[in-house]
């Protein structure tokens, strides 16, 4: 992609059977530390998503992540409920992990990577060599320290999440566009000429044999000088053993450049050569059933070829797109799917669940934050909030310790079981929320001495 906030991969194949079962994680309960904030969320009912559906034509359906939202409710509960691979938005590069020489920060990275795995989720590590989000040392280097510097860093990078990345962009962007077919002037091609791609490859391949190597690029999703120039490359390279297994495409469509006539015929012509297809930063921008056609054509052309192994959308939400005056995604502002969710879910074969409009999966989180404190009391705050689509009511329940005892609650009733100790906090009156609406309960410990804080259940919507 062309944006410095915005561009990255797709994934390797294999049908992603986790996901099926990823409901029963939402469905955990979780103890919460005294003072932190912690989000769970659950489902309502087992209707069809779009990882779900994906993952029964053996494909992913993925989204790029920015750790900087993890923290929105309905940005978590839309993630973990819809898609069952991510790709890192930005925190994979290079100005991200390797500011300074040999100093490496992955704590962003983590963030997102530790999300996917802990939900069952895949993840593409995007992206190992690219020209542009370069921090300023990289491009004064002379060509012999260029070479160590690239090598160390696919090095470093692809051991520090050995076993966690599913496929890797090694190499990114590297063909000018246009009508030559050359490739981009970098600091990479620039010192150490065509040869800088193969050995990054080779390098790849060396220090993590078991992930996925990609090549990707944006304007080669139909047949033009440009995908004719990474053709080759990509022929060259399986004649000559130089390790490739994927390629991706990036898919970035607009009424200007709309998804092209021939976008399958050259998705085949790729996987003809022994490498998967992957759709990887795919949106396109518009609005209503021409927005939702185009969305179905592009998956219709990655299920009709047999290694297409699935398709990311650079982004959940359109208010966070990098196109966001374009509204480019499935989900708009407000988290509500758009016509362009729905047929893309349908081209998959999934369904939308049923008693909820036809909206797909009702879900909700609930997060908890330890209030007023007391010498032998403290209250406790609840925060529910709705996912991607709208629910009606919800349920949250929370377990104290054996010498607690709540005595009072407020903003929510509260029912029983026969131990006095686990207390199922119900709406007081109307319990609808908007997508992405919140409201909050709150109730009062008495301690006895013990001033554990609660453990507060996934919630459950309706």
């Amino acid at each position: 992609m062309i944006s410095t906030n915005a561009n990255t991969p797709g994934e390797g194949r294999s049908p992603l059977r986790a996901y099926a079962r990823r409901a029963l994680v939402l469905s955990v309960t979780a103890l919460l530390t005294a003072t932190g904030v912690v989000a769970l969320s659950g489902t309502a009912h087992a209707a069809s998503t779009l990882g779900e559906s994906a993952a029964v034509k053996g494909r992913y359906f993925g989204t790029a992540v920015a750790a900087n939202h993890l923290g929105e409710a309905p940005y978590a509960a839309t993630l973990n409920t819809e898609f069952n691979s991510v790709t890192p938005e930005n925190e994979m590069k290079w100005d991200a992990l390797e500011a300074s020489r040999g100093s490496f920060s992955y704590g962003a990275a983590d963030q997102i990577v530790s999300h996917a795995q802990s939900r069952g989720m895949k993840v593409r590590g995007h992206t190992l060599v690219w020209h542009s989000q370069l921090p300023g040392w990289v491009g004064s280097l002379g060509a012999s320290d260029l070479r160590t510097a690239m090598n160390n860093h696919i090095t470093q990078v692809m051991r520090h999440y050995q076993g966690k990345i599913h496929s890797w962009d090694v190499v990114n962007e590297a063909f000018q566009d246009g009508s030559s077919g050359a490739r981009r002037s970098s600091p990479f091609q620039d010192k150490l000429g065509n040869g800088f791609i193969e050995e990054a490859f080779r390098t790849a391949r060396a220090t993590d044999p078991a992930a996925k190597l990609c090549y990707n690029d944006y304007n080669t999703d139909g047949v033009n000088a440009k995908s004719n120039a990474v053709y080759a490359m990509v022929k060259d390279f399986k004649q000559r053993g130089v390790p490739i297994d994927c390629v991706g495409f990036q898919s970035h469509f607009n009424s200007q450049s709309p998804v092209p006539a021939d976008f399958q015929t050259n998705l085949q012509r790729f996987a003809d050569l022994g490498v998967d297809v992957q759709i990887t930063e795919l949106d396109i921008e518009g609005s209503g059933a021409s927005q939702a056609t185009s969305y179905a054509n592009v998956v219709k052309a990655c299920l009709a070829v047999t290694r297409c192994a699935g398709i990311t959308v650079w982004g959940i939400t359109d208010k966070y797109s990098w196109r966001a005056s374009g509204t480019p995604l499935l989900f708009d502002g407000n988290y509500n799917k758009k016509p362009a969710y729905d047929s893309v879910l349908s081209t998959l074969g999934g369904t939308s669940g049923g008693g909820d409009g036809g909206s797909g999966t009702r879900t909700c989180t609930v997060s908890y934050a330890k209030q007023e404190t007391w010498g032998d009391r403290y209250n406790g705050k609840v925060t529910v909030t709705a996912g991607g689509s709208a629910i009606s009511g919800w349920n949250v329940r929370v377990t104290i310790a054996s010498a607690q005892r709540i005595s009072a609650t407020w903003n929510g009733t509260p029912s029983w079981d026969n131990t006095g100790k686990v207390m199922t906090v119900a709406p007081s009156g109307n319990g609808s929320l908007a997508a992405g609406g919140t409201t909050s309960f709150g109730f009062t410990v008495m301690t006895n001495g013990n001033t554990a804080p609660p453990t507060i259940s996934a919630c459950t919507a309706s």
